[in-house]
């Protein structure tokens, strides 16, 4: 792709940028530079480009117009945690939640991989605004990097281009992403972080949590040592809205590790019981909440769109999903049809005749996707997109739920006492373990606020400002814990999940509103039977006792796990934190007396 006149625009728009980059060419020895205008013809002829050079594949334009299907290779299909590396100067300021370098000797590592790495390619100059373009709220970036694949991606994921690099030039600020896929030697593949100067290092892989930059890497790691600089919360959370019958709209942001119905609470669908009811997606993975003038906390979502996984995508599990990957969508590692349609596991229709490898399929060797395999849509094609996705000022949160797999502890929901409270719930997330995922059933993780991954700083420090953010706010949002999985002695899920599981959003926007009773226990307030809606769902009365019991045995394991857990963040945890545990504790062994 040749570099035409407007990109020469483009480059003298930001001498910051236009510096940066050539400093880099310098180093990786491209063969040309394109800047990135994020235009709709660029992206065809980018795409066209991949498909002439078999990197991408057209689908079925009859049943996915638009569609096309890229295979990575069998060594780079998923992010890659133990090569991801914050790198402060202070080891301790990484803390024990994440790998870390100095980075002195980490940009010496990677510069040594970069040096002459793009000989023969294009470097891509992508100038990006993660949220909407006119927020206060929004925070630009520039990634460099020599995959039109992510380019591609990056136009979907963020808004990317010309106006990016206006607002850029006019900030005078941005996140630096230097990314090459390199040779894809797993042996020569890191993504090292230096936030203290707001820059991204990724080596040596094409998968898109570790290629493209504006998500995790900036959105999250990055963004989280700018939230706690600056005041506000870089977050691993959806954000959808709920509007009732009388058009009244309520806002929830949530937390939740994975496997535990992130995307499907995100895009949920009322069930038929609940006529009149809506549900609103703002975001399906990562919030960036602000304290407003008015003492409320506003959320935006810093992504335009979803890079979602694809197996176990249907129509009854995630209708809005399923129909929205059905034209423009770019899916990586899925199966074939012999006409041409992907193909993933839990779709009820067509036969695989090709898997992700682009190898015959033979469910004895591969399942036909692989288990990571992804879509990425513009979230504009969600049938239950919110147009307030793009509001300047974000949209004002009611509650903060969390939520974990757990089969016999965590009630099906219940609320903090306060938000120090609140923030004790969320630092002790966890979920219980698989057989299908680990062949170990019921081994408790800790995945705090479900950021183990992504916080780009110690939790302990990061616990303090959660704190700090709840104690500036006038109307904080009230904060529950939610539990899906609770199963009977059988292993029989007790709550049919999905769309119920607007009954229980209902009465936690009723209890912030101050409309539902509920009592008072040693774990915080639960709804009492008679508080839930339950009209036209068949559920025992045994199974709800059971959905709603607090066993105080439990929670002094419970307890002392979390302690165990804080312990290992040593003196950067809050001591009204470690206060809070304590009189958590004190309350369970209270209630056995």
């Amino acid at each position: 792709m040749a570099t035409a006149p407007q990109h020469v625009t483009l480059a003298s728009m930001s001498r910051d940028v236009a510096a940066w980059v050539d400093e880099v060419a310098q180093l990786t020895q491209p063969k040309k530079i394109y800047w990135c205008d994020g235009s709709d013809a660029e992206f065809v002829a980018l795409e066209r480009e991949l498909v002439a050079d078999k990197q991408l594949l057209p689908l079925d334009s009859r049943s996915f117009p638009g569609c096309v299907l890229s295979r990575s290779d069998p060594s780079d299909v998923a992010r890659v945690e133990h090569l991801t590396f914050v790198c402060t100067r202070n080891k301790e300021d990484a803390g024990p939640n994440n790998h870390w370098i100095a980075p002195q000797e980490a940009h010496r590592q990677m510069d040594a991989l970069f040096a002459g790495c793009m000989q023969g390619r294009t470097l891509y100059v992508v100038p990006y605004c993660m949220g909407p373009l006119d927020s206060p709220f929004s925070r630009c970036g520039v990634e460099i990097t020599d995959s039109a694949y992510v380019v591609l991606n990056m136009q979907i994921m963020t808004r990317m281009g010309r106006a990016a690099l206006e607002r850029i030039a006019r900030d005078g600020a941005f996140v630096k992403g230097l990314h090459s896929t390199g040779d894809l030697d797993p042996k020569r593949r890191f993504i090292m972080h230096f936030p203290e100067e707001l820059s991204i290092k990724s080596f040596g892989s094409g998968y898109g949590g570790n290629a493209l930059l504006g998500k995790k890497c900036h959105a999250l790691r990055i963004a989280s040592w700018q939230a706690r600089t600056e005041g506000w919360l870089a977050e691993h959370m959806l954000i959808v809205g709920i509007e009732n019958p009388q058009g009244e709209i309520y806002y929830l942001a949530c937390a939740f590790p994975s496997a535990c119905g992130k995307t499907n609470l995100a895009m949920l669908i009322p069930p038929a019981s609940y006529q009149g009811w809506k549900v609103w997606t703002v975001g399906d993975d990562i919030a960036w909440l602000h304290p407003g003038k008015d003492g409320r906390l506003y959320a935006i979502n810093p992504e335009s769109g979803y890079f979602g996984v694809v197996p176990g995508t249907n129509a009854k599990t995630n209708r809005n999903a399923f129909e929205m990957i059905h034209k423009d969508t770019i899916f990586t590692n899925v199966g074939l049809t012999a006409d041409n349609q992907p193909w993933w596991e839990g779709l009820t229709e067509g036969t695989p005749v090709t898997d992700w490898q682009g190898r015959p399929y033979n469910r004895a060797i591969s399942p036909a996707a692989q288990p990571n395999s992804r879509f990425t849509v513009s979230a504009k094609q969600n049938p239950s997109y919110s147009k307030l996705a793009d509001a300047p000022g974000g949209v004002p949160i009611s509650a903060i739920i969390f939520g974990g797999r757990r089969r016999a502890l965590a009630p099906l929901v219940y609320q903090a006492r306060n938000w120090l409270h609140g923030v004790l719930m969320g630092a002790g997330v966890a979920s219980e373990t698989t057989a299908a995922a680990t062949d170990a059933v019921g081994v408790v993780r800790r995945d705090p606020m479900a950021m183990k991954p992504f916080a780009g700083y110690n939790f302990g420090d990061y616990w303090a400002h959660w704190i700090n953010v709840g104690a500036k706010l006038k109307f904080p949002p009230q904060i529950f814990h939610v539990n899906w999985f609770r199963q009977d002695h059988a292993g029989k899920y007790l709550w049919p999940g999905y769309g119920e599981n607007l009954r229980v959003l209902r009465w936690i926007i009723d209890r912030c509103n101050g409309k539902a009773s509920a009592r008072d226990t040693a774990i915080g307030h639960l709804p009492n039977s008679h508080d839930l809606d339950l009209q036209g769902l068949e559920i025992s009365g045994a199974a709800l006792e059971e959905l709603l019991a607090v066993n105080p045995l439990l929670w002094q394991e419970e307890f002392a796990g979390i302690d165990k857990y804080l312990a290992e963040f040593g003196e950067r945890v809050p001591q009204s934190l470690k206060t809070e545990l304590s009189q958590a504790l004190q309350r369970v062994h209270s209630s056995q007396v």
